[in-house]
């Protein structure tokens, strides 16, 4: 059993996210951080003037809107012109990562959320506790025109439900 700061309780050993720089993890330690919510996923505009970001309720074409993962996460990239590969110092350049993000918390120096899996020990604690996109992406970037964007503006993925903020 995993205490809340993602120690086992039998155990001493300091969790991999706690004792490692984002650059010294390894390649699986560095993809389990992904939390599985979706939200990076979800179409995004930005505003020239500002450089504010506006995300949409539209995801992109490989998101499944109920498993909250990539249909092909090996071939992404060379799939969608626009995904973008997190790296530790490219985490530190986008403005846009959801504030949930495992990847953005580290890179702050903060712990990661009771419900992420790597503390709770459940992939579906993201969904429970309301942070994923599991039922809230509105359509496919393949039905939406980019014109049309504008009318799937919403303000949920730049926020933390207030279950995903309690401790259990």
């Amino acid at each position: 059993m995993r205490s809340a700061d993602g120690r086992d309780d039998d155990s001493d050993e300091v969790p991999f996210w706690r004792r490692k720089s984002l650059a010294e993890m390894t390649h699986a330690e560095w993809e389990s951080l992904c939390d599985g919510c979706g939200r990076c996923c979800l179409n995004k505009l930005e505003e020239e003037e500002t450089g504010r970001t506006f995300y949409t309720d539209v995801g992109c074409r490989l998101l499944d809107g109920e498993t909250c993962r990539c249909r092909d996460y090996k071939h992404r990239r060379q799939q969608v012109d626009d995904c973008v590969r997190l790296t530790p110092n490219s985490v530190k350049r986008i403005s846009w990562l959801p504030p949930s993000c495992a990847y953005m918390l580290l890179a702050e120096g903060k712990g990661l959320y009771w419900w992420h899996p790597l503390v709770s020990g459940d992939p579906d604690t993201v969904h429970a506790a309301g942070v994923s996109v599991r039922r809230r992406v509105g359509a496919s970037e393949t039905d939406v025109p980019d014109e049309d964007l504008e009318d799937h503006i919403v303000s949920w993925p730049r926020k933390l439900p207030k279950r995903a903020r309690r401790r259990r």
